[in-house]
């Protein structure tokens, strides 16, 4: 019998603060171990340790889930349940010093997201959603801001580490934030869309992000009011396909950014 989105939720929300804790014991020794898609996109000892941990935990637990992990671990399940997770978002933060950074935990149930969690590294902070039981932050209920006019609302966005990506992301960026109140690039997809979600920003639009950095806070984004989307954007090099793009806003204002966006030229 598949199991409750609440104690889906109640299992990853142990599982990330286990593997937050680990995050802060290893961040004083941190290292960088590898690169990925360039040169500036690192994966430290750390980002590996603590998937390996959140992956162990996993299939201890529920050992017929499937699991997809952004360093590589991808485990097929006969569950219909599988578990996405991104045991250091924010990594560069991570490696910096810098607060945002976050483990991020995810639950599908036949492909549809049903539980989500969201630990801050630096900050202990912990966000978690099930599917139809609303969302909070450190236990307490959030709820997004209402809907505030586009000249006076606050856009986190975030930028890829190929060249190509941030050239069409550094456009549109520039294209938007004349017609916003300002925008704020804090470094963490998982933890922007929890930063909608209660309330300390307006919207969130990125251009790249993975499953692994959108699933848990999307599911918190729409379980606090909000709305979220993985929409189309325009391909960013020669022979490529388009590029997903991330989007997040309450959802009375959804309308509202989309348009903006979509002017900026994030959208097709």
């Amino acid at each position: 019998m598949t199991p409750s989105a609440e104690s889906l939720r109640d299992l990853a929300l142990d599982l990330a603060r286990e593997a937050a804790r680990l995050a802060r014991a290893m961040r004083p020794d941190v290292a960088v171990a590898d690169t990925k898609s360039s040169a500036v996109d690192v994966v430290t000892h750390a980002d590996r340790a603590v998937e390996d941990l959140l992956v162990s935990r996993i299939v201890a637990a529920r050992p017929h889930d499937g699991i997809l992990g952004e360093e590589g671990d991808e485990r097929l399940g006969t569950s219909g349940v599988r578990w996405v997770v991104d045991p250091i978002d924010g990594t560069v933060n991570y490696l910096y010093g810098l607060a945002e950074c976050a483990v991020s935990v995810a639950v599908e149930v036949e492909g549809a997201v049903v539980a989500g969690v969201v630990v801050g590294i630096g900050t202990d902070v912990e966000y978690a959603a099930a599917l139809g039981s609303g969302a909070t932050r450190n236990g307490e209920p959030i709820h997004v801001r209402a809907p505030a006019p586009l000249a006076e609302s606050l856009v986190l966005t975030g930028f890829g580490y190929v060249r190509t990506v941030r050239e069409h992301q550094a456009a549109c960026v520039a294209a938007l934030l004349p017609e916003v109140r300002d925008i704020r690039r804090l470094g963490a997809c998982s933890l922007d869309l929890c930063h909608v979600a209660e309330g300390s920003a307006d919207a969130y639009v990125e251009a790249g992000p993975q499953p692994w950095d959108w699933s848990a806070g999307g599911l918190v984004l729409q379980e606090a009011g909000g709305r979220f989307g993985v929409l189309t954007g325009p391909p960013v090099a020669p022979g490529t396909g388009p590029i997903g793009v991330v989007t997040g806003a309450p959802a009375a204002g959804w309308n509202g950014f989309i348009e903006a966006i979509s002017t900026a030229g994030f959208l097709v």
